[in-house]
């Protein structure tokens, strides 16, 4: 089988459904719930289980990495493409994602442009945080390089790092860099198994021909009072807890000083 895709899902039944009604029927569909209450089990059982669509049901939310790694653990594709249930695929975008990525054997990770509803660019890439890249932004005023960004033009370009909405991870690769660090409950997971994939040698690539549309958010607005503190923990796990408090220290000097600066 050439490709896995793997849909990790909470609570967001409608989008869900959307999602499922525009992947192409030949690649194996497996969709993690983790712990749902809104019908979405209900959902998939009436009207996709009959066909490609595989599901694991977990009784609580386990968190996005560990739901990943037992997707991957079941897919039998060379290729694994992990989807956000907000997503949905463009005609032919998955096709370009893996032409391209077949062509080019030293990609470890590669995502599309992400749309917003409204067919604006979304941003889906980053510049790893650094400690360095910290004091240029904050300290000496310079260029906002953390924060998230699609890359200009329309031609695939190499980043540091893409969204984990839109993740296609070759099975060799997986193979060599190993499954997503369960320890991220949520957020930073993709951009951790970036570095972890730039450090064994491979690369990683946008591609903005492979379109993709992103109701951004769509399962942590169900749970918008915990998001904050998953954020806040997996960026401790990132970087580490000294360079973490480090890091968040730099940005709260430079936030007061400019405050007091303005008196």
């Amino acid at each position: 089988m050439d490709l896995s895709i793997i849909i990790v899902s909470f609570n967001t039944k409608d989008l869900l459904k959307k999602c499922l009604l525009n992947l192409p029927p030949e690649a194996e569909t497996i969709v993690v719930d983790n712990g749902s209450t809104d019908g979405s089990v209900e959902m998939i059982n009436e009207q996709w289980l009959m066909g490609n669509v595989k599901l694991i049901k977990n009784q609580r939310n386990l968190g996005f990495a560990k739901a990943v790694n037992q997707g991957i653990k079941a897919s039998q594709g060379k290729f694994i493409l992990l989807l956000n249930s907000d997503i949905i695929v463009k005609p032919q975008a998955i096709k370009e994602i893996l032409i391209f990525t077949k062509k080019h054997p030293e990609i470890g990770v590669i995502g599309g442009r992400l749309l917003n509803p409204d067919g604006s660019i979304q941003g889906s890439c980053f510049n790893l945080p650094t400690l360095s890249r910290v004091i240029k932004e904050f300290w000496f005023n310079g260029p906002p390089i953390l924060s998230k960004y699609f890359p200009q033009g329309n031609q695939p370009i190499e980043v540091e790092a893409v969204q984990g909405a839109v993740f296609l991870i070759p099975k060799k690769v997986l193979k060599k860099v190993g499954l997503f660090d369960e320890r991220y409950f949520m957020y930073f997971e993709d951009l951790d198994y970036c570095r972890r994939v730039r450090k064994a040698g491979f690369k990683i690539y946008h591609l903005p021909e492979a379109e993709f549309i992103h109701f951004h958010g769509a399962s942590g607005r169900q749970i918008s009072k915990k998001t904050y503190n998953w954020l806040i923990e997996s960026s401790k796990i990132y970087h580490g807890r000294f360079k973490y408090y480090l890091l968040t220290g730099i940005v709260w000097l430079v936030q007061k000083w400019r405050k007091i600066l303005k008196f």
